[in-house]
């Protein structure tokens, strides 16, 4: 149920783009305990070129950065979930991406269960009707 839409500045490749969406659905499914086959990533890449930090371009830094959005359902996962899965993205990205700016950024969107869902369908009408 949940949708990543991921930034990074990099070049694409298959393989990279594998390996993000392997990485955020495997973080999602653990530490935030969403299930894997409802869970979509979008990934766009950006030129570190066009990427910049206090006026300066990543490629003239020579450094990557990555930015992502996460939506879940609000109350369903802790704060301690959440700067968990903050710290192990960072950690994750930086060996995904090699040096990586310290401005990089998740986001942990929680929003409301009768204002977000999939299929036609809202959360909380899901958590109301259970057996459809």
């Amino acid at each position: 149920m949940p949708i990543l839409n991921v930034k990074v500045s990099a070049q694409r490749t298959p393989e990279l783009s594998a390996r993000i969406a392997e990485t955020l659905l495997d973080l999602t499914t653990r530490v935030l305990g969403k299930r894997r086959d409802l869970t979509a990533v979008v990934i766009t890449f950006v030129d570190p070129a066009d990427w910049y930090v206090a006026g300066r371009s990543l490629a003239d830094l020579k450094q990557s950065s990555f930015y992502f959005d996460v939506k879940v359902v609000d109350e369903t996962n802790t704060k301690a979930e959440k700067a968990r899965y903050i710290a192990e993205a960072f950690a994750a990205f930086e060996g995904l991406l090699g040096a990586l700016h310290p401005e990089s950024y998740v986001y942990v969107q929680d929003v409301r269960a009768a204002a977000y869902g999939f299929g036609g369908r809202t959360q909380e009408y899901r958590h109301q009707h259970p057996e459809q």
